[in-house]
């Protein structure tokens, strides 16, 4: 039976099942994986269907998000969550500019890595309540921490609620809530907290738990994958090796052996990364060669294998010093000379099948893991998980690709399927073999987008597969033909900006240009009239390349599905997560306009033909 002292709202449409699925894994310590759609209330059911038990086994129930505007839905369900049974929750983010004052006051340290953050930030620590300290480290050490657990129980601040009533007494807010979280029931934290090993160690003995006496919620999931990846992944590029340069002549260009200089290994593998980009770069990236950075430098330099890995724990050692007397001098302790001798180390031990070796067509070396099963073992190590999105599905091919052993559910939406319209138009693609015979395509595309913008005077989200497709349109004179304000996400926008951006969005009646798989399209929130029509111009696969090659190859000798692995899922993913931006809630209508004939061809999408697609589009809201 559901404990509706733990579900705060009447249970509607599949919640309750819900809510008892969950209940019922984390009891058992199991995983479980569900899809479930805009309207069926995810976070609120995970967390109601997992407290019961956690509570009873004292258990600390961790809820992994991918973003912030993420984590505050989770703190305000547990909010309503507490008001009929008091709980404690406490959410955490790493070092940054709204946790530590230092980098609020430093620019310098705005990019640091969270490894480099921990480093300057202990330096300040062993000069406790001395001129060279940190007074908000200092006045922590001089607070009840109890008594702070104790406000915080009662008002379950979000992040920057927290922040800011650190900030206001003058204590540091990421100590804070390292502090804090002992006491918590639940901890809403970055997935990196639980994957990155250093990161996990310290966030598992700041809760005071074992991984195995956690219970682990893994929110928008289908990011999860690629997340993991990309914590198993190793760059270095040409901007670093300059930096590497600058360095190591500012320390006096060391020796790392014998008549061979850290400038000389900067320079050899300089030469290397741009031989490997003119010969092998095919789009955006190329495969490297076995053994093609070994071989480089061994004939460059006139040395042995075994000489390389001897330069390497020299440019290390070397680094370690650069880096400690960086952060004796109060800066970030950071070395690129290090970082180099790492990362080529690195590289020559990556033989796994599992890695492939890259040159990008933006001047880096990247050793990329395509398989995050070992970076998903937490998953396998604690009491139970929870995976949920909207955009799971194929559910067996998440499961597998992260190794778990999980029941698979799907809740479907309690909206009127009524409500929301999706349709494709027959006449236009962005299939690069038909763009390239038919030059005509992508214009009538660009007069679609603003015959729809023009015709139908609704919040508008027209998401590009590409900034470059984006660009083009832009750049063809698409603004000076649309009627209406157009707001533009622009690649590497700053938060803040971003931020602004949508809060003039919401309620102009105009169009906002943004990117398939971009913050817009996935975990932020347009209710009621913030949006009700999303045109997708095209469907989001990703340009082919080496990368991806590599990835369908591994997964077709894994499981014989690489292309639906690599390519299909990832796309349909995207246009299913934009689309969602529509429908909020059981009131809520919107229509999608997908500009792409070949989304017929995924009933995933649901997607129906259109012959006209501004008559049907405006058909739909007339019938409202």
């Amino acid at each position: 039976m559901l404990d509706v002292q733990f579900f705060p709202y009447i249970p509607r449409g599949s919640q309750k099942e819900f809510v008892e699925s969950v209940e019922k894994c984390v009891k058992g310590g199991e995983t479980i994986i569900i899809e479930s759609g805009t309207g069926t209330g995810k976070t609120v059911c995970a967390l109601a269907g997992s407290l019961p038990y956690a509570l009873e086994s004292r258990k600390k129930i961790v809820y992994l998000t991918r973003t912030g505007s993420q984590q505050k839905q989770a703190m305000l369900e547990l909010r309503k969550i507490s008001g009929i049974r008091k709980i404690f929750a406490i959410g955490i983010q790493g070092r940054g500019v709204s946790t530590c004052p230092k980098i609020s006051h430093d620019p310098e340290l705005m990019d640091g890595s969270p490894e480099e953050l921990s480093r300057f930030c202990s330096e300040f620590k062993k000069h406790t309540g001395t001129e060279k300290g940190c007074t908000f480290f200092d006045r922590i050490l001089e607070t009840d921490m109890k008594a702070h657990a104790e406000r915080c129980a009662s008002d379950l601040p979000t992040s920057d609620e927290f922040s800011a009533y650190a900030l206001e007494r003058g204590l540091c807010p990421y100590e804070m809530m390292k502090r804090l979280i002992q006491y918590a029931d639940v901890v809403i934290a970055p997935y990196h907290f639980i994957f990155v090993p250093g990161t996990k160690e310290r966030f598992l003995k700041w809760m005071n738990v074992a991984i195995k006496d956690t219970i682990i919620i893994v929110d928008e999931a289908h990011n999860l994958p690629d997340h993991l990846r990309e914590v198993m992944t190793s760059r270095y590029g040409a901007h670093a090796l300059d930096r590497a340069e600058s360095e190591a002549n500012e320390w006096n260009d060391p020796e790392i052996a014998d008549g061979t200089s850290a400038t000389d290994m900067i320079n050899a593998l300089r030469r290397l990364m741009y031989a490997a980009k003119e010969e092998l770069v095919k789009e955006d990236d190329g495969l490297i060669p076995p053994y093609f950075i070994e071989d480089g430098l061994m004939e460059d330099l006139r040395v042995t294998s075994v000489k390389i890995r001897n330069m390497c724990r020299s440019l290390i050692e070397h680094g370690t010093r650069v880096a400690e007397t960086k952060k004796m001098n109060g800066k970030l302790p950071r070395s690129y000379i290090r970082s180099l001798g790492a990362f080529i180390r690195l590289w020559m031990d990556s033989e796994d099948e599992t890695y492939v070796k890259l040159i990008t067509g933006d001047d880096a070396f990247e050793v990329f893991c395509m398989d995050p099963y070992e970076a998903a073992e937490p998953l396998r190590s604690c009491h139970s998980s929870i995976h949920m999105s909207g955009t799971l599905e194929p559910l067996a091919e998440y499961q597998n690709v992260l190794g778990l052993d999980a029941k698979l559910m799907r809740f479907d939406p309690p909206f009127n399927k009524g409500n929301l319209m999706v349709i494709h138009a027959e006449d236009v693609t962005t299939r690069y073999e038909d763009t390239k015979r038919d030059e005509t395509i992508i214009p009538l595309m660009e007069n679609h987008i603003i015959s729809i913008i023009n015709s139908v005077r609704k919040n508008t989200a027209v998401f590009f597969p590409s900034y470059s497709l984006m660009d083009t349109m832009i750049g063809s004179g698409i603004l000076s033909k649309t009627e209406r304000k157009v707001f533009i996400e622009r690649k590497g926008m700053a938060g803040a900006e971003h931020q602004r951006m949508l809060d003039r969005f919401r309620g102009s009646g105009g169009v906002l240009f943004a990117v398939s798989g971009g913050r817009i399209s996935e975990g932020i929130d347009f209710p009621g009239k913030d949006m009700e029509l999303a045109i997708l111009a095209g469907m989001p696969f990703s340009r082919p390349g080496a990368k991806q090659s590599a990835l369908i190859r591994y997964y077709d000798m894994r499981s014989g599905n690489g292309w639906e692995h690599a390519v299909i899922s990832p796309a349909t993913r995207k246009m299913r997560q934009a689309i969602g931006r529509l429908i909020r809630s059981e009131d809520d209508r919107g229509a999608a306009v997908i500009l792409d004939k070949r989304a017929g061809a995924y009933p995933i999408l649901n997607s129906e033909p259109s012959s006209d697609v501004t008559a049907d589009v405006a058909e739909f809201f007339n019938a409202a």
